[in-house]
């Protein structure tokens, strides 16, 4: 047999793209939203940005000392666990509680699981969920340091106008306000290829469509109630997670659906006001299932030779 003939197992391809060079351009896809995030919130904003990064980062490195595992957090991926929890957060979190949900996100979530790529649910939006029914303070929304204290747009009967939820002029999270920002930093990931379109339109959408009808066919109010909380940072960020996000076309539609209806239906009927990370955790575990259903069928599989 030639020296040049390698018999292996798939893929046989190598699409050059790295790990950390994946992280990096998300990183760089959310510094708009963080941008923002700081300069319609304040110093605290940054504060805890920087808090929930460097915790998560360290929390790794910390976990892989102890095990004695080779170091990771070179592959970025802590960082942007870190900063993605960090914009779902609210500017009046206490830093305390950003730490144990770093703690939470990493170690219980991502590492124990055998860290990137094995972990079966978002470790961001797993942690914010843990830090929503563990701690009040967390639904106690952050709002703009020039603005006045009211009831944020989910939970109000009046919504703000369109241009103030393009821009981010309301009080939410942190990174979830400035719909601009968000689609700026999704186009970029789009561009790069890090992401595909099939979940962050068919999750924007279906969330559209479903409030079209609940809000009595007026379309300005159901785009309102779109930009309105989490479903474009949920959509384009946390929804596209490689691993926990279905490998396939059709995979990645369903469960764009899947997440855009349960957030409708958490809005509309549940106890939340914002149910984007609990649609979006629930569609994880579905992922596996999602999956097999819409995997591709080889080829004469199972025949006779």
């Amino acid at each position: 047999m030639s020296s040049l003939t390698q018999i292996t197992v798939s893929p046989h391809i190598h699409s050059g793209r790295s790990t950390t060079g994946i992280m990096l351009d998300v990183l760089i896809s959310l510094l708009p939203a963080t941008v923002v995030g700081v300069l319609i919130f304040g110093w605290r904003a940054l504060l805890i940005v920087a808090v929930c990064v460097l915790s998560s980062v360290a929390f790794e490195a910390l976990f892989n000392l102890i095990i004695k595992k080779d170091q990771t957090v070179g592959d970025l991926s802590a960082a942007v666990t870190g900063l993605l929890l960090a914009l779902n957060l609210s500017a009046n979190v206490e830093i305390w509680q950003c730490v144990i949900g770093s703690l939470f996100a990493i170690v219980v979530v991502k590492c124990i699981f055998g860290g990137i790529g094995h972990n079966l649910v978002n470790p961001a939006i797993t942690a914010r969920v843990f830090m929503l029914v563990a701690f009040s303070s967390l639904a106690t929304p952050s709002f703009p340091v020039d603005a006045v204290a009211s009831a944020t747009p989910l939970a109000s009967e009046v919504l703000p106008s369109l241009k103030d939820l393009f821009m981010g002029n309301y009080g939410g999270a942190i990174g979830e306000t400035c719909t601009a920002a968000l689609i700026l930093g999704g186009l970029y990931l789009l561009v790069r290829r890090v992401i595909t379109w099939h979940i962050p339109v068919t999750f924007i959408a279906t969330a559209f469509v479903f409030s079209f009808f609940m809000e009595g066919f007026v379309a300005l109010d159901a785009l309102a109630l779109v930009m309105s909380g989490g479903i474009f940072i949920g959509a384009i960020f946390m929804a596209t997670d490689y691993t926990t996000s279905p490998s396939t076309g059709w995979g990645k539609v369903i469960f764009g659906i899947g997440a855009g209806l349960l957030t409708c239906l958490i809005r509309y009927f549940g106890t939340y006001p914002e149910g984007v990370s609990f649609a979006i955790l629930f569609m994880n575990i579905l992922t596996p299932y999602i999956s097999r259903w819409t995997k591709r069928k080889v080829f004469a599989a199972g025949g006779t030779r």
